[in-house]
């Protein structure tokens, strides 16, 4: 092995944002990387904005070729690597590594890079709220890594074949909840629904039956509560038509017994993007689950951030216990998971367009229970389940597969890196 600097291994790009006074430099061409993207897994795919032709071509030298090394050298989120599948341009907050592909693998330098997170946060200057690696500092980093490019190669090999494998999962996740949550709002916002023979009959057309019930004339009822037309026969009720809502407590730190069991205690730093929360980074013991007006939750009951990460929705996937920073949504039978899931996060939508102009930053009970919403009768809503449900376990399956690879690679990882295992 032997001990680099990172200007030797290729060429640094620092970021830049457009100016506001060219608005067509946005569109839709190139991907714009800023820390407030998705930064989690290895590839940034998806961006929240992104840059028009004209946009790069006035950027300059800015634009990255896929496969760069993308570090965030300031914030909170300081010292986060990810790496680019296609061209993109990042914002200042970035020092991009453009790696010489003919000395070392872009890959490998990525995973020595983030097996070297404490090198990036210490060489780091500013306050520790707000630390900053600038170009020069970081250029003058010293990395030890392999010196064979071939035995880079072998190493990145088997680390991406874990990434590859939990990026793929994530990808199907995304498309599996993206259909669900279609098909959620053509049925349950849009009202096309497949008509029933009831339905159709009541129409006095039987042909109707599985046709789109809103498009093909379906009978609309005006709902005085919600100022709009709903299907015949749906109501509108609060969450609690379809669950029962529960609070929850914090045991006191101060009483060591109480934790470190292994009892999973929800709160909003464990909420992430996916439907499913599968372990949290504080447990209970029974002891302190005894001891304090909390409660164990079962598994498919819907945790709601009420502070913080306020509106966030997650499934619990085995029983698990929460703060009081949270609402706990109990399906009623008959009501699956992925209804309430997306049902919920309706809800949410609702109640931040309702506070436009002030602060979303917390959710009290009469925000639920006075906040009304379309509720479908029986017939569509076990139709939902029966397509809906099976995507959603399988979303969980590939989440629990993604748990035990992250734990194998993050064995495998350090010890690849620093030379104590070898690939033949």
């Amino acid at each position: 092995m032997k001990i680099v600097e990172l200007a030797s291994l290729g060429r640094t790009v620092t970021g830049k944002t457009p100016s506001s006074a060219n608005p067509e430099d946005f569109g839709d061409q190139y991907s714009f990387v800023t820390p407030t993207d998705s930064i989690e897994f290895k590839f940034v795919d998806r961006t929240e904005r992104s840059l028009s032709e004209p946009g790069v071509k006035r950027l300059k030298d800015k634009l990255l070729p896929s496969k760069s090394v993308l570090v965030s050298c300031i914030g909170s989120a300081m010292g986060k690597v990810v790496m680019n599948s296609r061209p993109c341009v990042t914002n200042q907050q970035f020092n991009s590594l453009v790696v010489d592909q003919t000395q070392n693998s872009p890959d490998y330098v990525y995973y020595a890079l983030k097996n070297n997170y404490k090198l990036l946060r210490n060489a780091a200057t500013g306050s520790t709220a707000l630390p900053l690696l600038n170009k020069t500092d970081f250029d003058r980093l010293k990395l030890r890594i392999h010196s064979s490019k071939a035995e880079q190669l072998q190493i990145a090999g088997v680390l991406s074949a874990l990434d590859s494998k939990i990026e793929l999962n994530n990808r199907i996740n995304a498309e599996l909840e993206g259909m669900a949550k279609l098909l959620y709002d053509y049925w349950f916002v849009q009202f096309d629904f497949p008509m029933t023979a009831a339905q159709a009959a009541a129409l006095g057309n039987p042909k109707l039956e599985g046709k789109a019930y809103r498009t093909s004339g379906g009978k609309m009822i005006y709902n005085e509560t919600l100022k709009r037309e709903i299907p015949e026969g749906w109501k509108s009720r609060n969450i609690l038509a379809v669950s029962d809502i529960g609070g929850g407590a914090t045991p006191s730190k101060k009483a060591p017994e109480f934790w470190g069991g292994d009892v999973p205690f929800f709160t909003p730093t464990d909420a992430k993007s996916e439907p499913f929360c599968i372990d949290t980074e504080d447990h209970l013991s029974h002891f302190g689950l005894k001891n304090k007006a909390t409660r164990l939750y079962p598994k498919g009951t819907l945790f709601i951030t009420a502070r913080g990460s306020v509106g966030k929705a997650m499934i619990i996937s085995r029983e698990m216990a929460m703060n009081q920073s949270c609402y706990a949504l109990c399906p009623h039978e008959g009501v699956g998971s992925a209804f309430l899931y997306f049902h919920a996060l309706s809800l949410m939508n609702h109640l931040r367009a309702k506070s436009s102009g002030s602060v979303f930053d917390s959710i009290v009970t009469n925000d639920l229970n006075f906040t009304p919403a379309v509720v479908p009768d029986r017939a569509q809503l076990e139709a939902f389940n029966k397509i809906a449900e099976p995507m959603f376990k399988t979303i969980l399956n590939h989440q629990q597969q993604n748990q035990e690879l992250t734990k194998l690679r993050d064995w495998l990882f350090p010890m690849l890196m620093n030379g104590q295992v070898t690939v033949n």
